[in-house]
């Protein structure tokens, strides 16, 4: 076995990174740039090195880790924490949410989740979120707070308007969303990872396993199961969610969301809220190995406290069709899931079910930046049914992008008031 085999090895075991994941080139780059740095003349010369030195092996990690996040990544995901956290806030009035994020990198994704959850109208003092990575340099640029243009991609940005300051630097995060993140060093190979740490009502932990191999892929599932409560969430990347169904987790339906739960009666949020549907459900097909949507998501806010845990899903007629596009739009067909969507619109009509149909046309719409179309989709649901949560907070999302912000509180309003009244 060469020595650069060893390396890659090693590296494997410490933080169980295939190589073959990232192309060995990307390794056998990462251990020139050391050895050049602590001018070791070959490549023995470095293992040498990097056994007998003191922090070497954490610099190798820092070259090796590349940090490829941006603000409000796969939208729809935090758009539905927003949901389920407002309705855990509303169902209990003092309970602490405890999210996590792993890895959080250089802290885009804990610091959207805490914009997701402000702006959902969860209070400050209801929520914290724990963000662990293993890289040491990438914890330092989270802790700073200030972002260049790269961190924000697609639109629209209006999120940058409200959490962010322009300066010379870049954009500075407002304190009060930097507040509600606690940065930590860990690495999700190790079994005692946050050991001392009750679990968490959801956990993130997206893109990271494709890059280990199956035996790793499968701790670093158990270690997650074990981060996240019994009726708790566990958000994954695109490509890790057939990952999550061979191991036994159920996938919640919500599309473009990869959000699963523990195989529990009592693990689902949404069946609290609506335990029919939810019993309906079907688990969508799985996933290819590399995520697939055919362009950036719209970022748009999350909507206000008070949506339901429920997925989009009209009566018992139309559920597994329903079931069937949301597999679609899982795997990122959404021009394939749209037009499946519109074939089963042209067949049911406007019966009583099929205001959830035209909804998640709507998200399908949305997902695609077809605003226009999006916007009909929602308001035709409302139209069939008036007190429709999801079209409700959907089309109030929609309206915050556009600055119609009294329209948007006037749905948010009337999705609360129903909210009340189911909790009342």
């Amino acid at each position: 076995m060469s020595t650069a085999t060893h390396i890659e090895a090693l590296l494997k075991a410490r933080i169980g990174l295939d190589a073959d994941a990232i192309g060995s080139g990307a390794v056998q780059r990462a251990v020139r740039e050391r050895s050049e740095a602590v001018q070791a003349a070959d490549t023995q010369a470095y293992w040498n090195l990097l056994h007998g030195t003191a922090g070497e092996f954490q610099a190798l990690i820092e070259a090796v880790v590349v940090p490829e996040t941006w603000f409000f990544r796969h939208r729809e995901a935090l758009l539905a924490l927003g949901r389920f956290a407002a309705e855990r806030a509303l169902a209990d009035g003092t309970r602490m949410l405890r999210v996590l994020s792993l890895p959080c990198s250089t802290g885009e994704e804990p610091y959207s989740i805490a914009m997701a959850l402000l702006d959902a109208g969860v209070p400050a003092a209801r929520f914290r979120i724990d963000a662990v990575d293993i890289s040491a340099r990438a914890l330092a640029r989270a802790r700073q707070g200030t972002y260049g243009a790269n961190a924000f991609r697609g639109g629209p940005l209006d999120f940058r308007d409200r959490y962010f300051t322009a300066g010379p630097a870049g954009y500075a995060l407002d304190p009060r969303v930097r507040a509600q993140v606690r940065l930590l060093q860990g690495n999700l190979v190790d079994p005692n990872l946050l050991a001392g740490e009750p679990p968490y009502d959801f956990v993130f932990c997206r893109n990271l396993l494709i890059y280990f191999d199956a035996p790793d892929q499968r701790r670093a599932v158990q270690t997650l199961a074990r981060l996240t409560m019994a009726d708790g969430l566990l958000f994954v990347g695109p490509a890790e969610a057939s990952l999550m169904s061979a191991q036994g987790l159920v996938p919640l339906g919500l599309p473009l969301t990869f959000a699963f739960r523990q195989p529990s009666p009592r693990a689902t949020l949404a069946a609290v809220a609506h335990p029919p549907q939810v019993a309906r459900m079907a688990a969508p097909p799985r996933l290819p190995r590399s995520p697939v949507p055919a362009r950036p998501m719209p970022v748009r806010p999350v909507p206000a406290a008070g949506a339901p845990a429920a997925p989009v899903m009209p009566g018992h007629a139309h559920a597994s069709e329903l079931a069937r596009i949301a597999g679609m739009a899982d795997r990122g067909e959404l021009e394939a899931a749209a037009a499946a969507c519109q074939a089963l619109l042209d067949r049911i009509g406007a019966d009583a079910g099929a205001a959830g149909a035209w909804c998640m046309q709507g998200v399908l719409h949305d997902a695609a930046g077809r605003t226009a179309q999006a916007h009909a989709a929602y308001r035709k649901a409302l139209y069939l049914d008036p007190a429709h949560q999801e079209s409700l907070y959907h089309l109030a999302a929609l309206l915050d992008t556009e600055g119609d912000h009294d329209g948007a509180m006037r749905l948010r309003q009337r999705a609360q008031r129903h909210i009340g009244k189911h909790h009342g």
